[in-house]
Parts: C-alpha cells; sequence; structure tokens
C-alpha cells in the first residue's frame, strides 16, 4: 500500500538547482499561513521546516503515498498539514527525482497542548483539505482507521508501558500494509541524545510549555519494541546536518493476505 522507496537501502536523488528551487517554493508556501496564526506561529514553521531535515526528507525519500489518511500524533501546530497543502498546489512542478507526490492525502492532527492546536486551527484549519485537529492526550484518543501514522520527537514523553500501548494502538489502526513513521532519538549515541534532550526542553519551554520527563531507549530497543507489535522494522538515519543522534524508524504493517485459490 505505502511507497518502499523509503528505507534506507534506497538510493536518495542528488540535490541540485531543480530540487532546491522547489523545496525553497514549498517551504514558503507550506508556512505562509502561519502569518495571520500570529508571529511566533509564522516564525516557529519556517525555523522548524527550514532547518528540521524530516520533511525534506520524506519528500526525497518517499514514504508518503498519494492519497492517504495520513493521522500526525503529536502534530503541533499542524506543519504537516500545511505542507501536505502546499504539495497539492505545486504538484505540477514536482521534480522528477523524487518519489511520486504524495497528493490528495487527508489529515488528522493530535496534539495535547490547546495553544498549539489553536495556532493549527487559525493558520491552517480552513484548508481546502480540511484537515482535523483533535485536542487531547495521545494515550486516550481514538485513533481513526488510516494509512499511515508519524509520529516525530513525541514518543519519549510517554513511559515505556505506555509506548508499547500506543504502539499496539497504532498498529491496528493502521489499514493492511500501512506505515508508521516514527522518529526517535537513539540513547546509545550518548552525546547525540543528550544534545537533543537539551534542545528539546528548550524548545518547549519558548512554545510555553511545561518540561516533562522522558523516557528514551537505544536502536535496538526501539526496533525490538516496534518487532513486538508487529511491525517490519527499517531505521533511516535522520539527522543530517543537526548535532542529534534522531532515526526514522519505517516500520511497516504486513500486507492482507490474498485469497486462496478455489479448489480445483
Amino acid at each position: 500500500m505505502n511507497s518502499a522507496v523509503l528505507p534506507s537501502s534506497a538510493p536518495v536523488p542528488p540535490r541540485n538547482a531543480q530540487t532546491d528551487a522547489a523545496w525553497r517554493a514549498l517551504h514558503e508556501a507550506a508556512c505562509a499561513p502561519y502569518r495571520r496564526a500570529g508571529r511566533f506561529a509564522w516564525h516557529f514553521a519556517r525555523g522548524k521546516l527550514g532547518r528540521d531535515p524530516v520533511f525534506r526528507g520524506l519528500l526525497e525519500r518517499g514514504g508518503l503515498r498519494a492519497g492517504a489518511h495520513v493521522v500526525d500524533i503529536g502534530c503541533g501546530q499542524g506543519l504537516l498539514a500545511s505542507l501536505f497543502a502546499a504539495i497539492d498546489a505545486q504538484a505540477a512542478r514536482w521534480p522528477p527525482s523524487w518519489p511520486e507526490a504524495p497528493v490528495q492525502c487527508s489529515y488528522t492532527g493530535i496534539e495535547l497542548m490547546p495553544r498549539d492546536v489553536a495556532r493549527a486551527e487559525a493558520a491552517v484549519g480552513d484548508l481546502p483539505s480540511r484537515p482535523r485537529f483533535v485536542c487531547g492526550d495521545m494515550r486516550e484518543v481514538p485513533l481513526p482507521a488510516c494509512d499511515t501514522v508519524v509520529i516525530l520527537d513525541v514518543l519519549h514523553y510517554v513511559d515505556h508501558v505506555a509506548q508499547a500501548a500506543l504502539l499496539q494502538r497504532v498498529h491496528a489502526a493502521l489499514r493492511p500494509g500501512g506505515r508508521l513513521l516514527l522518529r526517535v532519538g537513539d540513547a546509545s549515541a550518548r552525546r547525540g541524545f543528550l544534545v537533543s534532550q537539551w534542545v528539546d526542553r528548550i524548545v518547549t519551554m519558548v512554545r510555553g510549555h511545561r518540561v516533562p520527563p522522558t523516557w528514551g531507549r537505544t536502536l535496538p530497543e526501539w526496533i525490538a519494541v516496534l518487532a513486538a507489535q508487529g511491525f517490519a522494522v527499517q531505521p533511516v538515519p535522520m539527522s543530517q546536518g543537526t548535532p542529534f543522534a534522531n532515526v526514522l524508524l519505517v516500520a511497516d504493517r504486513a500486507p492482507a493476505l490474498a485469497a486462496p485459490s478455489p479448489a480445483a
């Protein structure tokens, strides 16, 4: 169901003037709606979309398929919803070296912090794609049936038991062949992991939230907990250009089994 391009064994298209221009146009279009949500929302969108390698990386490597229902857990102010809208508007100029454009995706964002949900609604709530935002705890909010779940840098905010329980619910919500895109910090890369934790705390405070405790895991431990829930997992480095130890775990639910042929 989902594109198999993203895993680390696949070649990454080289960047050139055409792909750089395409990304700049997407970045500007995705940031523009946040002007009406206030200066903080706009500056945060520009910085996060521009400096975090995961957003451009997902487009260059694939992994988000056209027409998918995407559930974004810990969505913040809905940056991924705005990026999807920018992709729809600029699909005709999609670089041919990139995998298929993830156009016409439907989107549900889940976010604990009311202020972030308010910024999301103010900026992108009335987009033509009509993204849906739910303010609630990811441990409790019902997950709709979907094709893709995205969890970027938030699962470590709940304890290990809650992590496993949420991943079990994600597996159940994904349709056969669906994909979880989970970015985590690798606690075994001590320096990069500590830097990411420090920056995470600062960003949390700047966004006006208290800093909660965190529960990290090493990369083998993350892979093991995903495998225990029934996922096939491949790690993809996703901290290029940063001092962090972030890894994107591409976790696929098995496709539906073909019906057996009738006996002759």
